[in-house]
């Protein structure tokens, strides 16, 4: 039996939950098709999902097509969401982007197809809705062609569209076989050798198209409906036929990847974990990453609809795992695998507000719910302001903020209320600069010496921690003491924002050994602990980074806007946008730019009346800019303050006195 992990992907509302339901409907999982609008569908499983009609956690189920099992995940189409489809997609075999007829390609379309080519994901396109009023399939074929890829193969033509009489039918093989040779041949060689030769056939051309889609150079179009079913068989065909099986060497090193956690019915963490190789079983231990080891004392796999117990999961599968207490989405389990860098394939979030309970009482159980909320969204960022007895959350809009709102109250029992929500910025050192602190010198009250070089670094690698000292020179453990410190410090630069892009470079070190009097313990006042260089070492970071000084960057987000032409000037005037380029079509025109992420909000709510609401918006997270204008936005410390020496010398003997 073959498997095949499988990623349905959309914009909102374009139809993938229900062409979930009709798929499982045709290959007989379930025996009726549920409805978004009646909450009854089989993958939108929490409440919230239910009564919004929208999906915002993956889900998995499975069903068998022949002689290939298939895991089909359904996906958020809300770009709020967007941090869940990410880790959808390290897992995925394959997928299918489905598109409404109507609607066209969106907003999210175009960050999906862009995404998915750049992994090489092979991927169907699924256009849907054919039965709808205003259905129009040419346009949507030059669409796709347009802004997503022109590497398109139409598999068949739609009779009766906007019609719910509206039927797909393939093409027979003259009618496909001549477009397919012009595409398939500019990526085969030997295809156009056999073209030239005069020995092409059919055959030889199916072949083609089903290896150039494995390798997500072309990418065949079905069309259909998933309330009426058109289309739906011969899109299952496809699937069996052109997606790749997954890659299965059960007898290999043990290898997996989570792409989710949910708690169960006893508050126990249920890991979702696709297996690349090896065969993991109950009771095995395995290390988790970051030093950590858990055991697992449960498995599922999918089958036919449902999870089913099982003693293991072997390559190629989709498990759910319990016991692994300490497990967090995107930990590997087992050996890593060379392919997976962890690194994101859409932005961060961009956004931050303060959430307060309505009751407080209810203050330490929030921080307890987000805790559960950030484990099931590592992009959900918690920030706590022990000053002020706040919590901070970052998002990706607004729409996040109601369903955290929503499922506070409804999982939990905690009624909350959110600030504005503000935009998360970044700072970057302008230059070098370094800070030392010598042991019993000047006023260093720790034991402890620890010198700290700051360097910019290019745009998107990070922090990285060097040591320009001997290794030896001091225990390994107050090394790593500094660097640890060092990261959590640089978590709040000069003006409050999360320092990025920079080398830290360690050129100083010093320490007292561990000594005691005559006939005594060990006294704490002649030698060096790890606390010691925990707490020295903010003191130089924050002096080697005020040294080097930081330039504040703020999010920007490219735009696509599609408006009446006599609009547009109003639209720039009101909310700051950078033209880029412009395109007239007709008497509308088509305006690209930037525009701040904080203004992003406001046009989209004015767009409507500011174009007669014939404004179509496309917005996605492109870069971060310095901030030049205005006041340079200082956000609130949420750290002891090493800014301030006093201050902070003062917060750590209190703290280490309680």
């Amino acid at each position: 039996m073959h498997m095949l992990n499988l990623g349905i992907l959309a914009h909102v509302d374009a139809g993938k939950t229900s062409l979930t339901e009709r798929l499982l409907h045709s290959v007989g999982v379930i025996d009726e098709i549920g409805s978004v609008d009646d909450g009854n569908t089989q993958t939108d499983s929490l409440a919230l999902e239910r009564q919004r009609g929208i999906t915002i956690k993956s889900a998995v189920v499975s069903f068998a097509v022949d002689d290939v099992t298939v895991n089909l995940i359904d996906t958020p189409g809300h770009p709020d969401f967007i941090a869940e489809v990410e880790r959808v997609l390290s897992v995925l075999d394959g997928a299918v982007l489905v598109i409404s007829a109507v609607e066209g390609v969106q907003a999210q379309t175009r960050v999906l197809m862009r995404t998915l080519r750049r992994l090489r994901i092979p991927t169907l396109v699924f256009v849907n809705k054919i039965d709808r009023g205003g259905a129009c399939c040419e346009r949507v074929l030059d669409a796709v062609a347009a802004r997503l890829t022109p590497a398109i193969v139409p598999l068949g033509e739609v009779r009766a569209q906007g019609t719910r009489d509206a039927r797909f039918g393939l093409f027979d093989e003259a009618r496909l076989g001549a477009p397919l040779l012009d595409l398939l041949s500019e990526h085969d060689d030997a295809l156009l050798a056999a073209y030239v030769e005069g020995r092409v056939s059919y055959d030889l051309i199916r072949a083609a198209l089903v290896r150039q889609t494995w390798q997500a150079l072309v990418h065949p179009v079905f069309f259909g409906s998933a309330v009426t079913g058109a289309g739906v068989d011969e899109l299952i065909a496809g699937i069996r036929e052109l997606l790749p099986h997954a890659e299965a060497d059960v007898d290999g090193p043990v290898s997996g990847s989570v792409f989710k956690v949910e708690r169960g019915p006893a508050g126990e963490k249920i890991a979702y974990a696709r297996m690349f190789s090896g065969t993991l079983r109950t009771r095995d231990r395995l290390p988790l990453g970051d030093g950590e080891e858990g055991r697992v004392t449960a498995i599922s796999v999918f089958d036919r609809g449902a999870a089913v117990r099982e003693q293991s999961v072997a390559a190629g599968r989709i498990g759910k795992l319990w016991g692994l207490a300490d497990i967090r989405i995107g930990d590997t389990i087992g050996v890593p695998r060379k392919s997976s860098a962890g690194e994101h394939h859409f932005s961060p979030p961009t956004l931050e507000t303060v959430v307060e309970p309505c009751r407080p009482a209810d203050k330490g159980a929030l921080h307890g719910a987000l805790t559960q909320l950030a484990e099931q969204d590592p992009l959900i960022d918690l920030r706590q302001d022990e000053t002020r007895k706040e919590i901070s959350v970052s998002l990706y809009g607004e729409v996040q903020k109601e369903v955290i709102q929503a499922t506070l109250a409804d999982e939990f029992g905690i009624d909350v209320l959110f600030r504005e929500t503000t935009p998360l910025c970044i700072e970057r050192p302008l230059g070098s600069g370094a800070a030392v602190e010598f042991i019993k010198k000047g006023l260093n009250p720790f034991l402890a010496t620890v010198g700290l070089r700051v360097d910019p670094a290019p745009v998107g690698s990070g922090v990285e921690f060097r040591l320009e000292v001997e290794l030896g020179a001091m225990p390994y453990a107050f090394f790593k003491a500094v660097e640890d410190t060092v990261k959590e410090t640089l978590a709040q630069g000069i003006h409050g924002w999360q320092v990025a892009d920079c080398t830290v470079t360690m050129t100083h070190s010093g320490y007292w050994p561990r000594q005691s009097h005559a006939h005594q313990g060990f006294d704490k006042s002649m030698s060096s602990t790890g606390a010691d260089f925990r707490g020295l070492t903010p003191l130089v970071v924050m002096d080697a980074l005020r040294a080097a000084g930081t330039q504040v960057y703020e999010p920007m987000h490219r735009f696509r806007l599609e408006a009446p032409a006599d609009t547009l000037g109003a639209v720039l005037a009101k909310q700051g946008a950078v033209a880029g380029t412009t395109e007239l079509r007709g008497a509308s025109c088509v305006l690209e730019g930037r525009i701040p992420v904080a203004r992003v909000h406001g046009l989209e709510r004015q767009l409507p009346g500011l174009t007669r609401g014939e404004g179509e918006l496309e917005c996605a997270f492109d870069h971060y800019a310095p901030v030049l204008r205005g006041a340079v936005p200082d956000r609130p410390r949420t750290d002891l303050n090493p800014l301030d020496r006093k201050e902070y010398l003062l917060n750590v003997t209190r703290r280490v006195g309680a």
